[in-house]
């Protein structure tokens, strides 16, 4: 698995799905100017520059521990506060933010519980820390079909439907193990139209993430067993794929001053 691509690569492949569900994953926090937001495992931007528009550059920050995100960032983003980092360990002061938020990250974490943790503790008394993830165990991501066609032609193939958060509640107990408190768990859905099937399948052959990853390791005749799997299980052109998340909201400490 590897993030450490660059940017456009990862817009290409998660970017049309991660773009539309940050708009409604900064709704749903209530991000506001007035507030100060992290955006926790950044990559490109997704959530970052919706932060942006709502709170202004100067009232946001960012971090991820890939390099080309980082520097994407700081090109796109010049006035935002984008530093090199991971979850587990946040280079920022105890009690800084309004909002901690973690958009399609929580499942990469390797510890969620610290992560989450971590978030709490930038965060300001009765803030709000926030983490949305697809629900690739309930194949109601938007990689689902993939995954199956994944499983039809290599039954062995572990896929992201065992990575953390990914199932229904998961998040909710992870979060309460992190001691966060006042926890709303929901759900987002997005739908991104497709003109072609090459449209859907070229970007997972970038080498993004788990799926992209799984494709580049495939020999010439797997990988296209599993492009044809994939034509045979998607709808004809054009279509469309839906993909929704597991979101929570939750309280940081003391929940009594929470921003309403």
């Amino acid at each position: 698995m590897s993030f450490d691509v660059a940017a456009d690569a990862y817009t290409r492949f998660m970017g049309r799905y991660s773009e539309p569900l940050a708009a409604e994953f900064a709704e749903l926090v209530g991000a506001r100017p007035g507030l100060r937001a992290l955006d926790v495992g950044c990559g490109p931007g997704a959530l970052t520059g919706q932060l942006v528009d709502r709170l202004g550059a100067d009232a946001v920050s960012a971090v991820d521990p890939s390099a080309s995100f980082v520097a994407a960032i700081r090109s796109r983003f010049p006035g935002v506060d984008v530093r090199t980092g991971v979850a587990e360990r946040l280079p920022f002061a105890d009690d800084t933010f309004d909002l901690a938020l973690a958009q399609l990250v929580v499942h990469f974490m390797s510890d969620p519980v610290s992560g989450l943790s971590e978030m709490a503790r930038v965060t300001r008394p009765g803030g709000t820390v926030a983490a949305c993830v697809w629900d690739h165990a309930g194949d109601g991501g938007p990689l689902s079909t993939f995954s199956r066609a994944m499983r039809d032609v290599d039954p062995g193939a572990s896929s992201e439907a065992d990575l953390a958060g990914t199932r229904r509640h998961h998040l909710v107990e992870l979060c309460e193990a992190a001691g966060l408190t006042r926890i709303e768990p929901t759900s987002l859905t997005v739908v991104v139209p497709f003109a072609t099937f090459a449209d859907w399948w070229e970007p997972f052959t970038l080498g993004v993430g788990p799926a992209g990853a799984y494709v580049a390791g495939l020999a010439g005749d797997a990988r296209e067993a599993l492009r044809t799997r994939c034509s045979q299980l998607m709808p004809a052109a054009p279509f469309e794929v839906a993909g929704s998340a597991w979101c929570v909201r939750a309280r940081a400490q003391d929940p009594g001053t929470a921003v309403e």
